[in-house]
This record gives structure tokens, C-alpha cells and sequence, in this order.
């Protein structure tokens, strides 16, 4: 392991190499930030760039692109409240209000340091256990990603607050509603479309993220008149006081090895990962109740999370051939370009490739965190723009987001009615947060649901087969009726 890793610093340690990991971390931040661009759109804009490099050379300059997107994907969640990536929806739900209360600063450099500590933790794991964990992800099979699904889906009540437990769970099954309209790909048959050929391929992430979050808060501050403007921002506002620093601390190291652990599974990826690490935090600190209102812990949790499990996805994706999610697979696809299989004996017939992936991710943290830091002060002024000028740009950023996807005028309607919704359903204090995880696991869900029952016979005996599928239904279960359990003792 030691030889393999020397191997992969000797080969990216190169100035070509240096300067590919630069390049695709800058590139890769850039387009993360924008909403409505994520890593599968930045590493599809440079594959064509990488034919002219070798292997190595090439997934280099890739895996920079991928974790410099989901680096910079958190700024657009905590600036302007506008998650493009589905892996930084839980990052808006505390660093959006954080950078509201006049600390965009603070803000973005606790994603920036927990991103940074994440990426690195994930880093130094998958160097130690890929091979071991390969096997592990092998283990799970359909039944236990349906429960795993169903531990996130209820995992609602972190999102809500108190007393409106049952609100969170209506808009859990509205999410898992709208994630079933669209053609079955088992069956081909098509759902809920209302005849309409623009609903085919169901409703996309991206114009439930945009109508629901960015132009929905753009819509509320027009209504609850907000024409104020914040101060500019300084370098002092980034510094961390020692106290903040040793409460983040364990929230940062938990969230890292729960988010490399759910990145190696095939299929789960860094979106699973980041909810569940938020709401597990709120679970199980003193000051879960404030969670949602600015805390930093509910920043960092699922920040650390998402990147933790960006390099844990890389563990299937070079030992076993398997993507855990759409950005993965292009990744794969451009392995197989090159004429390399992945397997589990790619660090042995590969070792350059495999190693050098590796210590990219070394280096590309460092850079992400010097490409950064000295950013920040000038990225959150944004902030400071008068609403006269920032809710326009919102909504332009918005619907030009969702049309540039499809190039379809259905979208924009679609993204409106969205929207209006939405709007009305804060006002009534529903949480929008279950709604998105409910539609962004309702297609695994379904799909791991029939593949088990299908190995089963038609039977529901996979429930209680295997050991590991019983310990997710029995936290699962902890989960969902722990609010009782809390009022119960709190009375």
C-alpha cells in the first residue's frame, strides 16, 4: 500500500499533473457554483478535453472536476438559497439562514474547512480500507437498500420542528408522489403524465430544487417586503473562535466516516449521505431543537458528508466497475474509453492509474482550500446586493437554469406552478426539506423494492432473512417513533 502510494504522488507530483488537478478543481468550482450546473454537467463539458491525455493524466484532471463541483455546489445552497446539486440540499437548511443574519463569511468558510476536513478524512480512508470495503459493498443487497431508503425517509423528523411531525411525513409521501410520475422503466408504462409527452421522463431534480427553494424565497421576500441590505462583509467574519472550532470537531469527524461508509455503497452517493448526516446530528446533540435557524452544526454535518462521500463513491467505481450515481458513471465511462475495466484488480494491473486517482484528492483539497478561502470575502457580497437587484437575478438565474437543461417552455410553466405551491405551503409552515427527500429516494426506493420481492418469490420474507436487513428495520423503526418516544419523555 505504502509503494502504491508513493507511486501515486510520483506520478501526479508532475508539473502537468500539478496543474491538471489545479485546473480541474478551479473549473470544477466555478461550475459548481452556478445553479442548475453540478459535477455531471462540468466532468460532461471536459471529457473531450481529456482524449488528448494519458489515462492517469485524464482521471486526474476529472476527479478534480467532480469534488471541485460539489466544493463549490454549496455556495449557490448558502447564498441564495438555490441547491442545483442534490448533494448540498441539506447544506441550505442551515447556511442559508446563518449567511441571512448577516454572516455569509462565517458561513462559507465552515463549508469550506468541513468540505476541506471531509474530503481529506475520506481521503485517508479509502487509502486504508478500499480493497476491504469493496468486498463490504458487495454484501448489500436489494433488501437492505430498500430499508436503508426507508431509515433516510424517516429521518423526516429532523427536518421538522416541534409538533409538526406529521407535516413533515404528508410532505414525505407528496416527494414520493411526484418521484412515480414519468415512465416505469420496468415496465415501460407510463405514470401520471396526464397524456403530456413533457412528462415522459418525470419531473426533474432540478426544477423541483429551483421552483421549491430559490424562486420560492425569492417570491416570500417580495412578500414579506424585505428591501434592506446587508453589510459588507470582512475578513474577520471567516475566523472561527476556539470554541467553535472544538464544537465542530467531532460533528466534522462523525460526519466523515458516515459519509464514506454510505459513499461506498453503490447507489446510495453523497445526497443520501449528507441527510443522513444531518439528521442524525440532530438526533443526537443538545441543540438539535436549533437546528435550522443558523446553526453551525447543521452546516458542517451534511457539508462534510457530502464531500466525505464523493471520495468513498470511488471506491465501487475503481474496484468493482459499479457507479453509485449519474456523476460516477460518466467517470466510468471514460475509464472504459481508455480501454480500462475497472475491477478489483485495477490497483494491481493498473497501480498508476489507481494511486495516482488516490493522491489527486490529497492535493486537490489543498488546492480547493487555497483556491477558496481567499474568495470568500468577495463571493459573499453577493449578500449585500439590494433585494431591488438580487430577487431579479434569483429568478433569471432560476428559470434560465431549468431551461438550459431541457430547452423546453413546458419546464418554465412547470417551474412556476412549482413555485406558487411552494409558496403557499411555507405559509402554512409545511417544510419543503421531506418533500425533496422523499422525491430524490423515491425512484431508488421503488426499484430496490421490486428487485428484492422479485429474488424473493413475491414474498416479503427478505424482511427478516439476513441479519443486517433486520438491524436497518430496527433502527428504522427507533427512528420513527422516537418523536413519541421524546414527547413521552419530556411529559
Amino acid at each position: 500500500m505504502l509503494d502504491g502510494l508513493l507511486l501515486g504522488f510520483q506520478t501526479i507530483l508532475s508539473v502537468q499533473n500539478l496543474l491538471l488537478v489545479l485546473s480541474g478543481c478551479a473549473v470544477g468550482t466555478i461550475i459548481g457554483m452556478l445553479p442548475g450546473l453540478g459535477p455531471i454537467s462540468a466532468i460532461a463539458l471536459m471529457i473531450p478535453i481529456t482524449y488528448g491525455f494519458e489515462p492517469a493524466s485524464g482521471m486526474i484532471l476529472l476527479a478534480g472536476v467532480y469534488y471541485g463541483a460539489i466544493f463549490g455546489g454549496s455556495t449557490s445552497s448558502i447564498l441564495i438559497n438555490a441547491p442545483g446539486v442534490a448533494g448540498t440540499v441539506a447544506t441550505s437548511f442551515d447556511g442559508y439562514p446563518l449567511a441571512s443574519s448577516g454572516q455569509p463569511g462565517k458561513a462559507l468558510a465552515i463549508a469550506a474547512y468541513a468540505s476541506f476536513a471531509g474530503g481529506t478524512i475520506a481521503a485517508v480512508l479509502l487509502v486504508l480500507t478500499a480493497p476491504y470495503l469493496a468486498k463490504l459493498s458487495l454484501g448489500f443487497q436489494s433488501a437492505d437498500y430498500f430499508v436503508l431508503m426507508l431509515l433516510g425517509l424517516c429521518l423526516v423528523s429532523a427536518f421538522s420542528k416541534r409538533g409538526e411531525y406529521l407535516k413533515a411525513l404528508l410532505m414525505t409521501c407528496f416527494g414520493l408522489a411526484l418521484s412515480t410520475v414519468g415512465t416505469d422503466l420496468t415496465s415501460g408504462v407510463q405514470r401520471f403524465t396526464l397524456g403530456r409527452m413533457d412528462l415522459i421522463d418525470g419531473i426533474s431534480f432540478l426544477l423541483l430544487a429551483m421552483g421549491t427553494f430559490a424562486m420560492a424565497e425569492a417570491i416570500l421576500m417580495v412578500l414579506r417586503g424585505d428591501n434592506d441590505k446587508f453589510q459588507g462583509v470582512t475578513r474577520g467574519s471567516m475566523k472561527l473562535d476556539r470554541q467553535e472550532v472544538k464544537t465542530l470537531s467531532p460533528v466534522v469527524g462523525r460526519s466523515s466516516l458516515l459519509g464514506f461508509f454510505v459513499g461506498i455503497l453503490p447507489g446510495a452517493g453523497a445526497t443520501i449521505a449528507s441527510f443522513l448526516a444531518y439528521g442524525m446530528e440532530k438526533y443526537f446533540t443538545r441543540d438539535g431543537p436549533q437546528f435550522g435557524t443558523g446553526n453551525i452544526k447543521g452546516l458542517a454535518a451534511p457539508e462534510t458528508a457530502n464531500n466525505a462521500a464523493c471520495t468513498g463513491s470511488f471506491v465501487p467505481l475503481l474496484t468493482l466497475g459499479i457507479p453509485g450515481s449519474g456523476t460516477t458513471a460518466i467517470l466510468l465511462g471514460a475509464l472504459i474509453a481508455y480501454g480500462i475495466q475497472p475491477s478489483p484488480r485495477l490497483f494491481v494491473d493498473q497501480p498508476g492509474i489507481f494511486w495516482a486517482v488516490i493522491a489527486s484528492m490529497y492535493i486537490g483539497n489543498l488546492f480547493l482550500l487555497a483556491l477558496n478561502l481567499p474568495l470568500i470575502p468577495y463571493i459573499a457580497r453577493i449578500l449585500a446586493i439590494p433585494r431591488t437587484m438580487l430577487i431579479p437575478g434569483i429568478l433569471f438565474f432560476s428559470i434560465m437554469g431549468v431551461y438550459l437543461v431541457s430547452f423546453n417552455t413546458f419546464d418554465i410553466l412547470m417551474l412556476s406552478m412549482i413555485a406558487f405551491t411552494a409558496v403557499c405551503l411555507r405559509l402554512l409552515s409545511f417544510p419543503m426539506a421531506p418533500m425533496l427527500l422523499g422525491f430524490i429516494l423515491g425512484g431508488i426506493l421503488e426499484d430496490n423494492l421490486r428487485r428484492a420481492i422479485t429474488l424473493a418469490d413475491g414474498q416479503w420474507s427478505f424482511l427478516w432473512d439476513r441479519p443486517s436487513t433486520v438491524i436497518l428495520i430496527i433502527l428504522t423503526l427507533l427512528v420513527l417513533i422516537s418523536p413519541v418516544i421524546q414527547r413521552y419523555i419530556s411529559k
